[in-house]
């Protein structure tokens, strides 16, 4: 589903999607293709739901956005941080 078939689907709304076809270009995260999870009134219940399931499979591509905004843009940041070495 497009984004703009989203926003005519789920106007007004907060939605949890999986991005189905994406690509990246100059750290943006291009969404071609989405499927819709759920949706809600709420971002809170939204972001409950997003962490339940990418716990359950951190490698699937979970968002959250709201319908009121005509496009949406994904900025991709490099993971900067401390990871346990492994003896």
């Amino acid at each position: 589903m497009k984004w703009e078939q989203v926003r005519e689907q789920f106007p007004e709304q907060w939605v949890l999607v999986e991005a189905i076809a994406a690509y990246s270009e100059n750290s943006i995260r291009h969404l071609e293709e989405l499927s819709v999870i759920s949706n809600f009134p709420d971002s809170t219940i939204a972001w409950k739901a997003y962490k339940k399931l990418h716990l359950a499979d951190p490698s699937r591509e979970y968002y959250i956005f709201h319908t009121d905004h005509e496009t949406i843009e994904v900025k991709e940041q490099k993971f900067i941080g401390v990871r346990k070495r492994l003896q």
